[in-house]
């Protein structure tokens, strides 16, 4: 699985945790949208696309399976907005 397109819309937000938003294209096959960079207590990290349940919890509506695959997509993600104006 490569990422094969990243695209950041920095939010310039006063006091928000909210740094971007994030389109990603895997393989040149598969869109995914509205990723969401955050400023953590532990730095930046990725957030996944998500939805509000008739609960009130939000549920992500897609994510890795794995932790490699985690990490692999932060890292090319948070450099990708790094490098952004």
């Amino acid at each position: 699985m490569k990422i094969t397109s990243i695209k950041v819309r920095k939010v310039e937000k006063e006091d928000s945790n909210l740094k971007a938003f994030v389109n990603i294209i895997i393989d040149d096959a598969l869109a995914v949208k509205d990723l969401r960079i955050i400023d953590g207590n532990n730095g930046l990290f990725v957030a996944m696309p998500n939805r509000k349940n008739k609960d009130g919890e939000y549920r992500d509506i897609v994510h890795p399976i794995n932790q490699e695959v985690r990490d692999m997509m932060e890292e090319e993600i948070i450099k990708a907005y790094n490098e952004a104006e």
